[in-house]
C-alpha cells in the first residue's frame, strides 16, 4: 500500500475514534424481552433515530378513530407556518360543522371562532365540529381538505393510510397503522415545535364549557407531553403518546385496546420499558468534519468530508463504548468537487449490528486548479498508483 493510503487510513481511524468513541471489545448488554401489550396493534419508536424498540402488527390497517385529527391539526399547523392563515383569523361556523356528531367543542352555527380556539378544540377536546370548521376554512370544503390530508400522508411516507374525513368518524375508507401514526406524531413534534405544547394542555374551556384532555397520561407521567386519543366501537380505544426523559424521546402507539384505562396502562408499560433500557445518542453533528481527504487537481489539496445532518442512534443503555466506527473513502478524489457530493461511506456497528450506514459527503466546494496544478497532480497521482 502506498504511503499516502496508509496515512489516510490511519487518519480516518484516529478521527472517528475521537468523534464517536474509542472502540473496545464489544460487550453485550442484557435486555429483557419487551412486555406483553394488550392491543390489536402497537409500536414504540425513537423519533430521532427512527429505531423501533418494540412492535406488533404495526403495519396492520385499522380504523384510527380520532387519531385522524392528528393529520387535521398537522395541516392547520402547516398553513400557520407558511403564513396562509393566522391564529387570530376568525372562522365562520357552518351548519355542517355545527351538526357534526360525536365529541364536540360546542361551536355555534352562524358564529365566528378564532383559528387558535378551534385548533385547541381539535387537539385538547377532540372536537369533531372544530375539525370540520377548520377543514372548511383551509380548503373550502371537508372533501377538499381530505384530499390534502391524503396528499400529506403520502409525503410523510404513510403508505398504509387513507383518510375519508377530518374527524375520524367511522368510514371504510378511513384507516391507518400504528407505524404510520408514529410517523405522523414524529412530524408534528419535529416540524412545528412552536405548536407542540398545545398537545400537553390538560383542559380547554370554550363557550363556558370546560373539557379535559382525554390523554390521562398527562396527569400520571410528567414526561408525557402529547399527543392524541381515539375511540369508536369499531376502533376500540387508541392512543398516540410521546414522552421525553433527559435527551431521549419516545413515541408509543396502541390501537384496539379494551378501555380508556387500558390504553393508558399499555402505553405506560411501553414507555417505561423503552426509557429503562434504551437511550438516544447523537453521534455526529450537522456539518461535522470526520476527516480531511486528499484531493487531486484542485485549487486546494485538502477537502473536509463529513455529514450534513445530525445523526442519532438508539442503543441499549451502557453500550456506547462498544460502538465501532469506520470510514471508507473513494480511493482517488479528483476536482472539481461540489459541496454535498458523496465520497464514501461511514459505518457504525454495535456488536454485529449496523446502527449507522450513511454516505460521507464533501463539506465544501473545491474547484479545479490551474492548468499547471492539474498537470503536476496528474503526474504525482500516476506515479503513486504505479507503485501501489
Amino acid at each position: 500500500m502506498a504511503i499516502n493510503n496508509l496515512l489516510r487510513a490511519f487518519t480516518a481511524v484516529i478521527l472517528l475514534a475521537l468523534t464517536v468513541a474509542t472502540p473496545v471489545m464489544a460487550q453485550s448488554v442484557l435486555i429483557p424481552s419487551p412486555p406483553q401489550i394488550a392491543a390489536s396493534s402497537y409500536i414504540l419508536m425513537d423519533p430521532l433515530s427512527g429505531r423501533i424498540i418494540m412492535e406488533s402488527n404495526s403495519n396492520e390497517r385499522l380504523p384510527p378513530a380520532s387519531l385522524t385529527k392528528m393529520m387535521t391539526a398537522y395541516i392547520v399547523e402547516r398553513e400557520l407556518d407558511e403564513g396562509r392563515i393566522s391564529m387570530s383569523d376568525m372562522v365562520p361556523i357552518s351548519e355542517d360543522a355545527w351538526r357534526t356528531e360525536g365529541s364536540r367543542t360546542f361551536v355555534q352555527e352562524g358564529t365566528q371562532v378564532s383559528v387558535e380556539d378551534l385548533l385547541k378544540g381539535i387537539i385538547i377536546q377532540s372536537g369533531n365540529d372544530a375539525s370540520v370548521a377548520l377543514a372548511e376554512f383551509v380548503a373550502g370544503s371537508e372533501d377538499a381538505f381530505v384530499d390534502i390530508m391524503n396528499q400529506q400522508a403520502e409525503i410523510l411516507g404513510m403508505d398504509d393510510t387513507s383518510f375519508a374525513n377530518a374527524t375520524g368518524l367511522p368510514s371504510p375508507d378511513n384507516f391507518s397503522t400504528a407505524y404510520d401514526l408514529a410517523l405522523l406524531a414524529k412530524a408534528i413534534i419535529n416540524d412545528y415545535p412552536e405548536n407542540y405544547p398545545l398537545y400537553a394542555e390538560k383542559h380547554f374551556t370554550f363557550n363556558n364549557i370546560r373539557q379535559p384532555n382525554r390523554n390521562s397520561l398527562l396527569w400520571r407521567d410528567n414526561s408525557v407531553d402529547g399527543l392524541k386519543t381515539g375511540h369508536t366501537e369499531e376502533a376500540g380505544y387508541c392512543l398516540v403518546a410521546s414522552a421525553k426523559r433527559n435527551d431521549t424521546r419516545m413515541i408509543a402507539v396502541v390501537m384496539g385496546t379494551d378501555s380508556s384505562a387500558a390504553r393508558a396502562q399499555e402505553v405506560q408499560k411501553m414507555l417505561n420499558y423503552g426509557f429503562r433500557y434504551y437511550q438516544t445518542e447523537r453521534l455526529f453533528r450537522d456539518g461535522q468534519e470526520l476527516l480531511e481527504a486528499r484531493i487531486w487537481g484542485g485549487e486546494s489539496d485538502k477537502l473536509s468530508v463529513g455529514l450534513m445532518e445530525d445523526v442519532h442512534v438508539t442503543i441499549p443503555r451502557g453500550s456506547r463504548d462498544s460502538l465501532d466506527s469506520t470510514v471508507e473513502l473513494d480511493s482517488v478524489i479528483k476536482a472539481p468537487v461540489a459541496k454535498g457530493d458523496e465520497l464514501g461511506q461511514v459505518t457504525v456497528k454495535l456488536d454485529d449490528d449496523v446502527v449507522v450506514d450513511l454516505p460521507v459527503l464533501a463539506l465544501s466546494d473545491v474547484p479545479e486548479g490551474g492548468l499547471f496544478k492539474r498537470i503536476w497532480d496528474a503526474i504525482k497521482l500516476f506515479f503513486m498508483q504505479l507503485f501501489e
